[in-house]
Parts: structure tokens; C-alpha cells; sequence
């Protein structure tokens, strides 16, 4: 990427009426001649704010993916053209921290990826479904990747290898017509009204955070690049704390500059 591109592609602002939620995009978005940071994503996303004549922004629900969808009405010479454009936004506040991108029961990853049966009785322990079967877990819950055998271990891991790029563009950018086409990330650090911001076309998104080795982290979670995978957790206990879940550190993108 040119500086001109990281340069177009990110910025910060001060959020005049406070920052929430994705409420505030849709809102810049809709009114975008009066918002310079609805004018800089325009440009980020290729397009000449003279051409424009309206943008109207919706957020999605029931999607499987984009969390808000931007229609661009574009007037060039004697033809009217409309555009639209699904982003995924993510809102962040901890340049360090990590972001859910995706959580289902394995039942459901099942259906997108067809997982073989021994790989897909091996997760039902990873992830709690199945308890643990072996003896002393760290976890009388569930078990950690690094507590399967070797040829276990190389079993799931062969499996996300030989469906990564399957899963990445599944977990990032998701099917259908609601699927990502951007990613849009916005950094609200706690205690100031400065939000930073990085707004990135949806293939350097996967190549960013998947184009890397497939491996089994020190605490026991798979990793595909930049994405952790794991036992979702938490939940008081709750039965959904058995889900599969893959997560991200959105900021990266607006900190590196990719």
C-alpha cells in the first residue's frame, strides 16, 4: 500500500456528538455532504464525492455478515448508477484487546464446511459439547488443543489448513448478498471524544488476518494467522459457552497500516 493510500484509508476525528454504536456510521453516512469523515470513507472506497448524489445507510439485520449496508446513488454524466456497498463494522476500544468476529454452535460450521467426523468429535471436546476424555484436564470442562495427542492435534490441525481459505472468507467475510465487501474499524479510547479509523477493502482484510501458518497457541487455542480460535466461554455457564468462536484484533488495521 502508497502513503497515499494509508493516508486515505485512515485518519481520527472527534466524534462532535459522542460515539455509541454503529448508529453514529449510519448517521455520518446519511449525512455525508455535512461530514468529513463520511467523505473520507467515501473516498476510501473509491469514489469521487462530485459523482455522488445520495448515499442512504441502513444497518442489516438478520444478515449473516455486514453489519451495515450503504447505498450509494452515483450520477455520472447523462446515467444514473447505483451502487451498493456492505460493510462490516467493528468498534473497538482497547488497541490491544480482541474482537468476537464470529461464534456458532459446531453444528452449524458443520453445515458450511462439511467437517470429517473424527475432526468433528475431537471440537466437541475442544469446545465442551463432549467433556473432556482424558485423565486430569486442566479444564473438567473441556479440553485444550495441546492436551490431544500428537497425531490428534495434527489431525485438526491438517484439517484447518486444508480449509483455510474456505474459513477465513467465511468467518470475515461471509455468503450471499449481505456478505463484507469492507471492513470498517473505529478506535474510541476510553475518557476522550478522538475516534481513529481504518476502512479497508475486505481482501486485505482476509489477507491481513489470515495469510499466516496454522499453529496451537501456548494457551491451548488454534490460530490461523491473526485469528484466534476457541471455546467461547464465559456465559455463568451457560450451554452457549460451548460455542466455537473466532476472534481478531480489529485495530490492528487501523495501528499497522496494511
Amino acid at each position: 500500500m502508497t502513503d497515499k493510500e494509508i493516508l486515505i484509508n485512515r485518519g481520527s476525528t472527534t466524534a462532535k456528538n459522542g460515539f455509541k454504536n454503529e448508529d453514529f456510521v449510519v448517521c455520518e453516512f446519511n449525512h455525508w455532504k455535512d461530514s468529513e469523515i463520511a467523505g473520507l470513507w467515501l473516498q476510501a472506497m473509491n469514489y469521487d464525492l462530485t459523482d455522488i448524489e445520495s448515499v442512504k445507510a441502513t444497518k442489516v439485520k438478520g444478515s449473516y455478515k455486514a453489519d451495515i449496508q450503504v447505498e450509494i446513488k452515483i450520477e455520472i454524466k447523462l446515467k444514473s448508477l447505483t451502487d451498493i456497498q456492505n460493510l462490516q463494522v467493528k468498534l473497538v476500544s482497547n488497541p490491544k484487546g480482541f474482537n468476537q468476529i464470529d461464534k456458532r454452535w459446531l453444528k452449524s460450521y458443520n453445515e458450511l464446511w462439511n467437517i470429517p467426523s473424527d475432526v468433528y468429535e475431537l471440537l466437541q471436546h475442544f469446545t465442551g459439547e463432549n467433556p473432556p476424555k482424558i485423565v486430569n484436564p486442566r479444564d473438567e470442562r473441556r479440553m485444550f488443543a495441546d492436551e490431544f495427542s500428537q497425531d490428534e492435534q495434527q489431525l485438526l490441525l491438517k484439517f484447518l489448513n486444508d480449509n483455510k481459505t474456505l474459513i477465513v472468507n467465511d468467518i470475515l467475510k461471509g455468503r450471499g448478498k449481505f456478505s463484507a465487501e469492507w471492513m470498517l474499524v473505529i478506535l474510541k479510547l476510553k475518557d476522550t471524544d478522538t475516534i481513529n479509523w481504518a476502512l479497508e477493502p475486505i481482501n486485505k482484510v482476509l489477507n491481513h488476518f489470515g495469510n499466516g501458518k496454522i499453529s496451537i497457541t501456548p494457551r491451548g487455542s488454534f490460530k490461523i494467522g491473526n485469528i484466534t480460535i476457541q471455546r467461547k466461554g464465559g456465559d455463568n455457564g451457560r450451554e452457549t459457552a460451548n460455542m466455537l468462536q473466532f476472534k481478531i484484533n480489529p485495530a490492528e488495521l487501523v495501528d499497522q497500516g496494511i
